[in-house]
């Protein structure tokens, strides 16, 4: 089959008049999304009439509303374009037969699920549903998906979760909820980091304590989106950022199916490998003893680890045996007040300076700041780009009823600037951690394991677990509660990963472009390096029989083809 082409739609004229005024594109994430999962396309700054007709899949991330640019993306459909808006728009509605109701807030959307384990409800943070137009002479045939209620799971239906418009020979999807905003304010938070949020109600996450961190400014419920262990224990269970990622990515490759395309894509891990699990240390009070303990028990498990180092740090002796075992040795950034910290740049080039001079690294490659501190929304990408250190890790729960997936994802991603660097993407991986410390008794206990490592299974994510030093040492139930991470996460399939692999992998097969399909069912790639094991799946016409005895298998729901790069196969891999 051919190879639909996508283009993302930005338009730099209504994006620039957002960014004058202060308002951020965060619709621009769809870019973000679409990369993660290896879909090519091509970025699109400006409608033009005859240019938008090379493109089979046209996605609207932002587009001025008005009646001349709503006239040419007409025009494009009704050439046999097929168009995508989340939330957007709108200025076609009255063309429809249908108008906006306008921002309805958060609510729960209830979706064709991509997993089995996927909840029956979805949170949102923002949507625009359409209704009918209350007289108007023309009524377009609206197919709907799902339904979208406001505030709460219960509360009421205000419209349904995707409209498809058949217009001439093209078609209109448009999905009420703005999923790449929702996504952004899940893993990034409702704002910049000022002041202390709000805590939880019954008592278990009082991160109203004076002190900024990253989970002052989470966009779940306390109420709605937690539940408990049998040991009473509550969490967030549910990576809702990943399934929505996933809803949109199946929405738009069942679009090139419909069109009789396909739209191939990549493997979020190699050959082998379904999902990962990744432990780091905290090195707070920088006792060798604590580390040594660490290191036997590591040895013992057999796994390798990410420690991240917090001044004034180890013995010299001690950084060579961490080295020498395999481990990562990473920053633990400390702007904590009462440790004499500080936020600041210069402060934090500082840290780094020292922590290269002590450990004799050259290059530092992951961060996690102490005690999760964050202000602001950027200023820590920036940090650590200007520092060039690859990955961050601060994005976490510092409190026993706050675990779990509180930022909606266990996936790496790149987050978002805000409007005053134009909501670029930062060139920081960010890989955030599900909880800390188990059976401490002040901190969650061994009953979120199973569940945290289910959902991460589901969604073929990252399971980040948190343990200091200092509590392996002096605390057998710590020790035990590893033990029994690392022998579920091997019965369940996990390989375990640094978190300077994970972002390596990341990155590398990141930069391979798919630049299309021939009619021998080869696949043509652009690639800067080698990627030896790196997954591409196909998805099947509607007309193809599905077999999983011939390694089909289903990837968001959509049956797909799956070839290996090897050089077995015979891909057609151009150097970039």
């Amino acid at each position: 089959m051919k190879m639909a082409k996508v283009g993302v739609l930005v338009e730099h004229e209504a994006a620039a008049r957002k960014w004058k005024y202060g308002l951020n594109v965060f619709e621009k994430y769809v870019e973000e999304i679409l990369q993660h999962v290896g879909i090519s396309y091509t970025p699109v700054s400006k409608l033009d009439a005859v240019s938008l007709q090379e493109y089979d899949i046209l996605i609207v991330a932002c587009s001025q509303e008005s009646g001349e640019k709503s006239a040419i993306l007409w025009s494009y459909v009704e050439q046999g374009g097929t168009l995508i808006s989340y939330a957007g728009i709108n200025a076609m509605a009255l063309r429809l037969g249908y108008i906006q109701t306008g921002d309805t807030g958060v609510g729960y959307a209830e979706i064709e699920p991509t997993r089995s384990a996927q909840p029956d409800l979805l949170r949102f943070l923002s949507a625009n549903p359409w209704i009918e137009a209350g007289e108007t002479d023309v009524r377009a045939a609206c197919r709907t998906v799902g339904t979208i209620k406001q505030w709460r799971p219960d509360g009421p239906e205000v419209g349904p979760a995707l409209q498809s418009f058949d217009v001439e020979q093209g078609s209109i999807h448009r999905w009420s909820i703005n999923i790449p905003l929702t996504i952004v304010h899940m893993q990034q938070g409702t704002g910049p980091i000022l002041d202390d949020g709000i805590p939880a109600a019954d008592g278990s996450a009082n991160v109203n304590e004076d002190i900024l961190k990253a989970d002052d400014r989470i966009a779940l419920d306390w109420h709605f989106d937690r539940v408990e262990t049998d040991t009473g224990i509550p969490y967030f269970p549910w990576p809702y950022a990943d399934y929505w990622r996933e809803a949109l990515v199946r929405h738009v490759l069942q679009c090139a199916i419909d069109k009789g395309m396909t739209l191939p894509f990549t493997g979020y891990w190699p050959e082998g490998i379904s999902q990962i699990v990744t432990i780091s240390h905290d090195s707070d009070s920088n006792q060798d003893e604590h580390a040594i303990a660490t290191l036997a028990l590591l040895a013992e498990c057999q796994i390798q680890t990410t420690w991240c180092m917090i001044e004034p740090g180890y013995g010299a002796h001690i950084y060579e045996q961490v080295k020498q075992a395999g481990h990562e040795l990473a920053f633990h950034y400390n702007s904590l007040e009462k440790d004499n910290g500080f936020w600041d740049g210069a402060e934090f080039d500082r840290q780094v300076s020292w922590l290269k001079q002590a450990t004799g690294l050259e290059h530092i490659t992951t961060n996690k700041n102490h005690y999760t501190r964050v202000e602001g929304w950027g200023e820590l990408f920036q940090w650590l780009e200007n520092n060039e250190i690859s990955s961050d890790q601060t994005r976490g729960p510092s409190k026993k009823g706050n675990v779990g997936f509180l930022f909606g994802t266990c996936h790496p991603y790149f987050p978002i600037a805000l409007f005053d660097e134009q909501n670029r993407l930062y060139r920081v991986l960010e890989i955030g951690f599900l909880t800390q410390d188990l059976d401490l008794g002040h901190l969650a206990d061994n009953k979120v394991i199973e569940p945290f490592l289910q959902q991460a299974k589901e969604v073929n994510g990252v399971a980040h677990f948190l343990f200091h030093q200092i509590h392996i040492c002096t605390r057998e139930e710590v020790r035990n509660a590893i033990r029994m991470l690392v022998a579920r996460a091997r019965a369940m399939g996990f390989t375990f990963w640094k978190s300077e692999q994970i972002q390596e992998w990341t990155r590398l097969r990141r930069a391979v472009r798919i630049l299309g399909c021939e009619d021998n069912g080869s696949i043509l790639l652009e690639a800067n390096e080698a990627v030896d094991g790196l997954v591409i799946w196909v998805p099947m016409a509607t007309t193809e029989d599905y077999k999983p005895e011939e390694g089909h298998e289903k990837q968001f729901g959509i049956p797909c083809r799956k070839i290996v790069v090897d050089s077995k196969v015979g891909l057609k891999v151009r150097n970039g």
